[in-house]
C-alpha cells in the first residue's frame, strides 16, 4: 500500500515521503497513529505542503546541528519525578518529560519524536539518552532524575 508519511518515522522515512508498505501496517499502525495518510492523486499537493512544513521545523545544516549540539552537550538536566521507597518510578521518564527538563535547564527547545531512548527509565540516578538533530549529527544529553 503507497502512504504519506506525515511524521518521521525510524527506519522508513521522513514527513513528506511516499513510501510503500505491507497493507496491515499501514491500515493498524500508521494511519489510526496519524504518522501517514493513504496515498491518493490528490494528495500529491499534501506532499507538497508536509515538505514545506519540514523544512521550517527541521535543522538545515550540519554545522546548526554541531551547534546545538553544544548546548545540548553543556546543559545540566535535572528531572523530578515521584518515585517509591527503593528507587523505583511510578510510571517511566517519557521523551516529552525530557524534552520539556532541557527547556527548563535552559537548553534549546528540542522535539520529542527526536529524543532516542535505548531502554524505559525506570530508576532515580544518572541516565545517558540521544537527541537525533540531523541525520548525521546526534547529542548526548545527560539525565538526572530526582526524587520529587
Amino acid at each position: 500500500m503507497k502512504i504519506i508519511l506525515t511524521h518521521e518515522v525510524s527506519g522508513l522515512g521522513a514527513a513528506g515521503d511516499v513510501v510503500d508498505v505491507k497493507d496491515g501496517y499501514a491500515r493498524n499502525y500508521l494511519v489510526p497513529r496519524k504518522f501517514a495518510i493513504r496515498w491518493t492523486k490528490g494528495g500529491e499537493k499534501d506532499v507538497a505542503q508536509i515538505r514545506r512544513a519540514r523544512k521550517i521545523h527541521e535543522i538545515q545544516t550540519i554545522e546548526q546541528a554541531n551547534q546545538i549540539k553544544g548546548q545540548l552537550e553543556a546543559v545540566k538536566v535535572r528531572l523530578a519525578v515521584r518515585s517509591g521507597d527503593a528507587g523505583r518510578l511510578f510510571g517511566s521518564v517519557t521523551p516529552a518529560d525530557i524534552a520539556s527538563a532541557i527547556k527548563a535547564s535552559g537548553g534549546p527547545e528540542v522535539d520529542k519524536r527526536r529524543i532516542e531512548l535505548s531502554a524505559p527509565i525506570k530508576t532515580l540516578g544518572a541516565h545517558e539518552t540521544s537527541v537525533r538533530l540531523h541525520p548525521e549529527v546526534a547529542a548526548k544529553v545527560n539525565i538526572e532524575v530526582i526524587a520529587a
